[in-house]
């Protein structure tokens, strides 16, 4: 589950007033739960700020990704409605025992597994059971790791009802523990996981494989319409066994599913105000997460676009000296055109696997004066690596070596904080370029309106680049992960029967 941004902006920690339900059953035989809005609580951003100085929530939007056909016909799906939480949280009610106790959960396409609190749980909405109940104890021990703490507890079964649908039971995880601040705070309940069971704690059956085992749904498709304005009461919308035509335009983009556990798929290049970067020239990796805030990318790449949109970043020591030591024979070596995979070992800064650059154990003239040892010393190899793209970037827009230079030195400026956000001038957004990705052959772009996040209102606002820095090594990576300010921008289709993701606009 991507649980979320940090402190000063959007995350899962904000608290909130409480919410209404509403259930309809439409006369097209779908069945919507609707959730009011709750309103944002300016005073609960100390307990953001709390977990960021314990160092948790700088890893808030990528907790998990750490290396440790025709749709069904609406009348046949069902629906759940989403709460839109200030763009940063989308989640709804299901039911979970016999009979039902109601949780607010984050549907999370980024894990497998359904957890709720234990009643063994002592701050949180408990989930509890009397002598007429199905539930049963399997008493096997669970636990789940995320970027902003870890739940722990033991596996149990019984019926769990999601919209107007029973499944009968099914097995989850009563979390006993749940010892970071953002579990304590947030104001979810647990999480309902909608990816493959290859990914699932205890090998544990997911909600939807239920759903269609049980012959709940007609296909083994979910969609999600994520309503972006905060202004509107409704948050948004999973649909269950198909699609609503009503929340998408036009028809969906679908790209093949690469690698079962996350809805992982091959991404093209990015773009920046629709000129190529090639950083993902040659194909990168993506994966769409609802549980997700933001749009998760290697540093390389969302350094350029930080810049290009005036973000502010940590200023890395080891870029800036990477450049001034070694920037011009990088650029004497590009412009003799050595193969740019094998610079950075050529300098000496990095190892050669025959692919890629990897760390050799370089260690600082200031770890040495100052009589301490750094280990593996990855930052001066990734940032040579990140240096060369830039380069070539540049080069292949004829600049000349001093402004390219000098270029480089200003991307060393906007390096993001590591799994961390950064800060724009809300004023800046009318000037911001587009920002694009490459998807099945189609680009789809993304607005400064749409990739970033705006907290509070007048003198007080706080707008935040929607682009963190992820950085996963081959073969896994580059991985990009697509949260939420991606698919709140495009519907999204999980076919899991045609193995396969779709997007389209969003209506």
């Amino acid at each position: 589950m991507g649980i979320k941004l940090r402190a000063v902006a959007v995350t899962l920690v904000l608290s909130s007033l409480l919410f209404s339900l509403a259930f309809s059953a439409s006369n097209d035989g779908l069945v919507r739960i609707g959730l009011k809005k709750m309103k944002f609580d300016q005073n609960n951003r100390l307990a953001a700020r709390l977990e960021s100085k314990e160092g948790e929530a700088l890893r808030a939007s990528i907790r998990k990704y750490n290396l440790r056909g025709k749709l069904g016909d609406t009348a046949d799906a069902d629906i759940v409605a989403l709460k839109n939480y200030m763009d940063a949280q989308y989640f709804g009610e299901i039911g979970v025992g016999t009979p039902h106790q109601k949780f607010t959960v984050i549907f999370d396409t980024g894990s497998s597994n359904l957890w709720v609190p234990s009643s063994k749980c002592y701050f949180s909405h408990v989930f509890s059971y009397d002598i007429l109940s199905v539930y049963r104890h399997k008493r096997k021990s669970a636990a789940i790791h995320y970027g902003t703490g870890a739940i722990s507890g033991f596996f149990s079964q019984d019926n769990v009802e999601v919209g107007d649908l029973v499944i009968k039971n099914q097995e989850f995880i009563e979390a006993t523990r749940e010892p970071s601040v953002t579990f304590l705070v947030a104001k979810f309940d647990g999480i309902l996981g909608l990816g493959f069971q290859e990914i699932s704690v205890g090998n544990a059956t997911p909600v939807w494989y239920s759903m269609v085992k049980q012959g709940l749904i007609k296909e083994p498709v979910f969609s999600f319409w994520l309503n972006r304005n905060v202004e509107e009461e409704e948050g948004g919308e999973i649909v269950f066994g198909g699609v609503d035509p009503n929340h998408y335009n036009g028809k969906h983009t679908y790209v093949p599913v690469t690698r079962k556990g996350y809805w992982q798929f091959d991404m093209g290049d990015v773009l920046i105000d629709h000129k190529p970067t090639g950083y993902c020239g040659g194909g990168c990796s993506a994966i769409a997460d609802s549980g997700t805030s933001l749009l998760a990318g290697p540093a390389t790449i969302v350094t350029m676009i930080n810049h290009a949109i005036g973000a502010t970043g940590v200023v890395s020591q080891e870029c800036k000296a990477v450049v001034e030591q070694y920037g011009q024979t990088i650029m004497d070596l590009l412009l003799s055109e050595v193969r740019p995979q094998k610079i950075c070992s050529q300098i000496g800064l990095c190892a050669f696997d025959g692919a890629h650059g990897v760390s050799m154990g370089i260690e600082s003239v200031v770890d040495e004066k100052e009589g301490r040892s750094s280990g593996l010393r990855d930052a001066m190899c990734s940032s040579c690596e990140m240096a060369v793209v830039w380069m070539q970037n540049q080069l292949r827009q004829n600049q000349t070596q001093d402004r390219i230079l000098s270029y480089v030195n200003e991307l060393c400026e906007r390096l993001p904080s590591p799994m961390g956000e950064s800060a724009v001038q809300c004023g800046s957004l009318s000037s911001m370029p587009s920002v694009s990705f490459t998807i099945g052959g189609k680009v789809f772009d993304l607005s400064p309106e749409e990739y970033i996040l705006k907290v509070g209102e007048g003198a007080a606002a706080q707008c935040i680049s929607g682009f963190t820095a992820l950085d996963i090594p081959p073969p896994r990576g580059p991985l990009w992960i697509l949260g939420d300010v991606f698919m709140g921008r495009y519907h999204t289709v999980f076919d899991g029967g045609k193995l396969r993701v779709g997007f389209a606009e969003a209506a």
